[in-house]
């Protein structure tokens, strides 16, 4: 008779563990070709509803170009902007790792029935606002409390450029609307999303000359962009190229505000050398007006035309335009 032998430790385990995991369930379910089938439950993967976000990176690309010019007025110049990939958190995450005091702008996406929020650092406002005002570009710690009137209004007009880009670099993939429903200075109070709700984070570095770069987010609820999934998912972008509108009428304005030079030629007396040798100080030069006069632009006649008065000022009516000779 063999005698029983008492189990180890280390058997013990294996024994319970081997019971759980029979416990767990039933084994994978195989395909006919023999490839395990794994259970999933649709809606439950929502971090990868987007993919890998590409469309919504070459939207920030271009938001970053066009938001170039938003900065001009405050630094003088047209800073680089770059863009990081776009991040998935909770907002609560989010929060955590931001102070309590920032500029918050909610804006509202008539489109997509959804918000966005503009996150700028206080410190990022301080340098605007002070290069704004005639002062040097440099940064300097900005101590917490509420920002000024001044301040606030350059936040005004930087968050409404940076708004009027943002459609602009959307537009290709589809057209949108934002208008700003409110601001805050703290993050806590910010009515934007629940915390536990998920956001997609853009955030963009500014290069300042000689100062460090100075950064700042863009956040949009991932309830907001699952509407247009498939289009940020696919990596086709549409072939038609727009105009830039802005760039086009920025030109056009620097062109219409050339300044011209205008004269009215009223005749072009001959007079001898002899004669004008002989000119002096209250002599009387006869001319002989002829019945209208030519306007020149820039030296070259445009048009002809009668001479009046308007107000007291002295004008010309013009008459008809002078055609330019060809060669």
């Amino acid at each position: 008779m063999v005698a029983s032998r008492k189990l180890t430790t280390e058997e013990v385990d294996a024994l319970i563990a081997g019971m759980g995991e029979d416990d767990a369930g039933p084994a994978p379910a195989r395909s006919p070709s023999g490839v395990e089938v794994v259970p999933f439950a649709f809606g439950s993967d929502d971090l990868s509803l987007l993919g890998d976000y590409y469309a919504l990176r070459m939207i920030n690309e271009r938001f970053c170009r066009f938001a170039r010019a938003v900065f001009l007025p405050m630094l003088r110049i047209q800073p680089r902007i770059s863009s990081f990939p776009p991040e998935v958190k909770t907002f609560d995450e989010y929060s955590s790792k931001v102070e309590n005091f920032v500029s918050l702008t909610t804006s509202r996406i008539e489109e997509l029935r959804g918000t966005q929020l503009m996150v700028l650092q206080p410190n990022f406002i301080s340098l605007l606002t002070n290069s704004y005002y005639g002062g040097t570009v440099s940064s300097f710690k900005r101590p917490v409390g509420e920002f000024t009137a001044t301040e606030q209004r350059v936040i005004q007009i930087v968050t409404d450029g940076l708004n009027n880009s943002m459609q602009m670099a959307w537009r290709d993939l589809t057209p949108l609307t934002l208008s700003v429903q409110g601001r805050e200075e703290n993050i806590q109070f910010a009515s934007f999303v629940d915390g536990a709700d998920t956001v997609i984070i853009c955030s963009f570095l500014v290069q300042l000359p000689g100062n460090d770069p100075a950064s700042f987010d863009v956040i949009y609820p991932l309830q907001s962009l699952k509407p247009i999934a498939s289009q940020l998912r696919s990596r086709v972008q549409n072939d038609k190229s727009e105009d830039d509108l802005s760039w086009r009428d920025r030109l056009e304005a620097a062109i219409l505000n050339i300044p011209l030079t205008a004269t009215a030629r009223l005749a072009q007396p001959r007079v001898s050398m002899r004669d004008l040798l002989h000119l002096e100080t209250n002599d009387v030069f006869p001319i002989q007006l002829p019945g209208s006069v030519e306007l020149l632009i820039e030296g070259k006649p445009m048009f002809t035309a009668d001479m009046g008065e308007v107000a007291g000022q002295s004008a010309l009516y013009l008459k008809q335009r002078i055609r330019a000779e060809k060669e």
